[in-house]
């Protein structure tokens, strides 16, 4: 097998990529807090930590495959020119 030419990895990710996502997050956390708190006046304050946790829960796998698709999807390889590696 014959060696390639060397490649640099840049990353091309900024704030305003990932601003709905975080956005997204803070709807969510608001949400399961003010369901928390709607649910904490009952008669088994038991349901507000359940349906927090639900929330939290069910909620985190979805937002985080987001932000990872989304962080690989700005990852470029570039190849390194000779110029380059010298420096």
């Amino acid at each position: 097998m014959t060696a390639g030419s060397p490649l640099a990895m840049r990353c091309t990710l900024s704030f305003g990529d990932i601003y709905g996502q975080v956005l997204a997050w803070m709807v969510v956390i608001f949400v399961s807090l003010a369901a928390g708190l709607a649910l904490m006046g009952s008669s088994r304050p038991l349901f507000a930590l359940v349906g927090v946790g639900l929330i939290l829960v069910l909620s985190l796998p979805f937002l985080l495959f987001a932000f990872v698709t989304t962080l690989l999807n700005h990852i470029q390889l570039e190849p390194v020119t000779e110029n380059e590696g010298a420096a």
